[in-house]
């Protein structure tokens, strides 16, 4: 036991060995082991999640500025099935050769296509996710077991007179964007109280509106209840019309059968009995019944007798 070499592999790692510098076909899991000194090694492999940090990487723009990413962060993951296959390929240093060598290749190839203001400015934001895609569409054609979970790259550095210049220029852009949020907080209230100014005419056309057809309705129950009044008064005179047409009709229909030529002449006694004046005297030889409809009569009998 005292010619075999204790080692220890630690979770989240297997180890793979070597005999004479060839590969052996298997791996070892966390803990301790014992292997041939002189004759074997081994190499410990990561395969839980990890990142890889690539530092100062130049990158020359298409302007020919030269500027420096300062570090390059990529997470990424092995999968423990494909150790032995991306070990035997690229050693079990397989992270300078498919990431770190990977990561100059895209960013001296997206720097060489683009100025330096897009680099820096407009299209900064798109190089993690760029980064990502192209290594991981090369990983799957070279080790499929190697997942690329996410790329963080950093600020890269530019020439000082240039990153003055740019200070600046944002410094500028930062009052514009100042001044434009103002104007636009100065609309957003001259908007408003127009609304407003719109909702208190509406307000006050809706409430005038409803006032005038208050007052609408007003006229047509007052025009409503004189015409019924018309109406009912018109009913009444008509009542009463009809009322003394029949009793006129009526009476005319009595009378009708009431004026007899009998009834007449006793009515025409009756009258002058009630309206004669009777006449007595020495020098009149008769007596004369005198009524008020044959006053002239009298008169001049009562002349006559005089002369005599």
């Amino acid at each position: 036991m005292s010619h075999f070499l204790d080692h220890i592999i630690i979770e989240g790692h297997v180890g793979v060995y070597y005999r004479g510098g060839a590969l052996l076909p298997h791996l070892s899991s966390p803990g301790y082991h014992m292997m041939i000194p002189f004759l074997t090694s081994h190499k410990s492999v990561q395969v839980t999640l990890q990142t890889d940090e690539v530092k100062n990487v130049p990158c020359g723009t298409s302007g020919g500025v030269m500027i420096y990413f300062d570090r390059i962060e990529v997470v990424n993951h092995l999968s423990p099935s494909s150790v032995m296959d991306i070990v035997k390929n690229y050693t079990a240093d397989y992270d300078k050769t498919l990431i770190f060598n990977k990561v100059h290749h895209e960013l001296n190839q997206f720097c060489s296509v683009h100025t330096l203001h897009e680099v820096y400015i407009d299209l900064f934001d798109q190089i993690d996710e760029n980064l990502k895609v192209a290594l991981q569409r090369d990983l799957l054609e070279m080790a499929p077991g190697l997942k690329i979970q996410a790329v963080r790259v950093t600020k890269p550095k530019i020439p000082e007179v240039i990153r003055k210049n740019y200070e600046l220029m944002e410094g500028e852009k930062t009052k514009l964007l100042i001044a434009i949020q103002h104007q636009k907080v100065v609309e957003k209230d001259a908007e408003t109280e127009r609304k407003r100014a719109i909702i208190e005419a509406e307000k006050e056309a809706q409430v005038a509106k409803i006032q005038f057809e208050q007052k609408i309705m007003e006229k047509e129950s007052h025009q409503r209840i004189s015409q019924i009044e018309d109406a009912m008064h018109l009913a009444r005179q008509q009542s009463h019309t009809d009322a003394d047409f029949y009793r006129v009709k009526q009476q005319a229909e009595a009378n009708k059968l009431l004026l007899t030529p009998e009834y007449l002449e006793m009515k025409k006694y009756e009258s002058l009995s009630q309206n004669s004046k009777v006449y007595f005297g020495s020098e009149i030889p008769h007596t004369f019944i005198q009524s008020d409809s044959f006053s002239s009569n009298i008169k001049t009998l009562s002349g006559k007798n005089e002369n005599s």
